[in-house]
């Protein structure tokens, strides 16, 4: 093993030795001061760092106006890289192997290295073992007598077949009636059986280009398990999807691994504990480095991941618990003062027709809201941001109200920094941008974002805004389960402190039961009609909602975190029958 006891990053994307004072961070380098060159350019080329001659001084790091360099002091021996981007760049370390039979979770941050994996692993990327040049060859050599080689020997000769869902479903940019494009897909004459799994009949006469990013990701799904293949992976299989189409996604993707391999990247801790076998957890630094820890069943992963600390390799990768289950709620506020309050409300949008009842909402008090997709929420959520109207009453409302839709989007060439102009940056810099990490996307342009920076940003300019009550519609999308907590804690925080309510619709019910004091359940047939119930307290709007969804959750003895229980297991038919869906 090689003992690096340094790995050096540059993100050359913010990097900007013009703007920093001409090379700062090799000005200010105490090795180059003392004559040798840690720190190096070419002429009007970025910067480069030896981490070889690098002390760990991390002096570099913190002058970076644009915090574009990572300075990492490993603690403990680290191998070679499977594959690095670059000199100065992220780096994977170890890889994960598929197995028959099994269905393998990845748990780990965004930019850690999960993607890679499944790239690596599919073939799409030859790992580069950290060298410039690599080969096919020389990866199996890297292998030789390993479980490794064997794989990649089986990938590279085309003797294993792959199927990947990818993790950006919009890139496939596919046009047509579903149903031709499924057929010409359709490899193992399954269409039939497939389409009635997940649940896309009303979906075969529709073109791809119209379907809504829930019904797409189900026909990237429906096409990824039409492939006759050896390997299947998805990658985040769930993003816009309500929770009872993720159950369904996962029990097709165990019906998979029942003869195949199966290899997914998921967020959502309850669906990732509930199809997955195995567990690895991708712990490092994001956008920086990434390992692999050994293989671990599904329980002992997740919990050691919440832990942030792997027993196998006895390395602590993070110095805090990840915590979203002893969260103190707001049902003793002492006295029930309403904020805001709503009469029956009745909405229809072509065939679809919602009905509200009366109720209201206390201050300081957040109200989660969840059900199926296609049923109301959002529409809900729009006559209180007064978006749109309802069709029998006018809503006279005389809060403040600041309001994230659930799909963002920005254009021109405006940077992160000039969306926040007229917000007082100082006031909420640490309650705020600091805790969202939204300082180091100041200068790039909004229009470049990715969705998960694009989320960070929206959430932290809602929250920005002086309002009485908060309506953020999913606000956990696109983000990593540290990245939920965070967002989590931030929203009760601010609303601890300002005196003011909430409004959250999500899918993820780890995260609403964290971050909610009441539930609102949405119930109904989906794109007719929609029902609105509550709000209950967080135990009955979820015993509400599961019962609806006829699936029981117990919690962990060890995290106390939600998990569903196998469909007609005793606990299942013991919950059922006494009524205690979520227990």
């Amino acid at each position: 093993m090689n003992n690096k006891k340094r790995i050096a990053v540059i993100d050359y994307e913010k990097c900007n030795f013009e703007k920093c004072g001409n090379y700062l961070c090799q000005k200010s380098c105490p090795v180059n001061r003392n004559g040798k060159e840690c720190i190096t350019h070419e002429k009007n080329e970025k910067p480069k760092i030896s981490e070889e001659l690098c002390i760990g001084c991390e002096i570099c790091q913190n002058r970076c106006p644009f915090n574009a360099i990572s300075i990492i002091n490993v603690s403990f021996n680290l191998e070679n890289p499977i594959h690095a981007y670059g000199k100065n760049m992220f780096r994977l370390h170890g890889i994960p192997i598929p197995k028959k039979e099994k269905t393998i979770g990845l748990i780990g941050r965004n930019g850690i290295g999960k993607t890679t994996i499944l790239k690596i692993l599919s073939g799409n990327i030859i790992p580069n073992l950290g060298e410039e040049e690599t080969s096919k060859e020389k990866i199996l050599e890297y292998f030789k007598g390993k479980e490794a080689q064997a794989f990649f020997k089986k990938i590279y000769s085309g003797e294993s077949k792959i199927a990947l869902k990818p993790q950006n479903i919009e890139v496939l940019n596919v046009k047509g009636k579903v149903k031709d494009l499924l057929k010409k897909i359709d490899e193992k004459n399954a269409l039939n059986e497939i389409v009635k799994d997940l649940g896309i009949e009303k979906l075969l006469e529709r073109n791809a280009e119209e379907l809504s990013g829930g019904e797409f990701q189900k026909i990237a799904i429906a096409a990824t398990g039409l492939k006759e293949a050896d390997l299947y992976f998805f990658d985040e299989p769930t993003s816009f999807l309500d929770i009872k189409e993720r159950l369904r996604i996962a029990k097709f993707i165990r019906k998979l691994s029942e003869k195949k391999a199966v290899m997914v990247i998921e967020h959502d801790l309850i669906l990732l504990d509930y199809l997955s076998d195995l567990v690895h957890l991708i712990y490092g630094k994001p956008r920086v480095y990434g390992l692999v820890s050994q293989i671990k069943t599904t329980k002992e992963g997740i919990n050691n991941y919440l832990d942030g600390y792997s027993k196998e390799e006895n390395y602590r990768f993070r110095e805090h618990k990840i915590n979203f289950f002893s969260n103190i709620k707001n049902e003793n506020i002492q006295k029930k003062e309403k904020m805001i309050e709503w009469p029956n409300l009745i909405k229809k949008l072509g065939d679809f027709k919602l009905e509200v009842k009366a109720k209201s909402i206390n201050v300081n008090e957040i109200v989660g809201v969840v059900g199926p997709n296609g049923i109301g929420k959002t529409t809900f959520m729009k006559m209180l941001a007064k978006e749109i109207n309802p069709d029998n009453t006018k809503l006279e409302q005389k809060i403040k109200i600041s309001y994230k839709p659930q799909y963002i989007s920005y254009n021109g060439e405006k940077k992160v920094i000039e969306l926040f102009k007229e917000i007082n940056l100082e006031k909420i810099k640490n309650s705020i941008i600091k805790n969202l990490e939204i300082e180091e996307l100041f200068e790039k342009k909004a229009k470049l974002l990715s969705g998960g920076e694009l989320q960070r940003v929206s959430i932290a300019l809602c929250l920005a805004q002086e309002a009485d009550l908060y309506l953020l519609d999913e606000p956990s999308a696109y983000m990593d389960v540290e990245q939920r907590l965070t967002i989590g804690k931030t929203i009760r925080n601010h609303i601890a402190i300002k005196r003011c309510s909430s409004i959250i619709i999500d899918h993820d019910l780890t995260f609403v039961d964290y971050v909610s004091d009441k539930i609102m359940v949405f119930k109904g047939e989906p794109a007719i009609k929609g029902n609105a119930y509550g709000p209950f307290n967080v135990e009955d709007g979820m015993n509400n909602l599961l019962e609806y969804l006829n699936i029981t959750v117990r919690r962990d003895n060890e995290t106390k975190r939600p998990r569903i229980n196998k469909f007609d297991s005793v606990l299942d038919k013991e919950q059922k029958k006494q009524k205690k869906y979520y227990k």
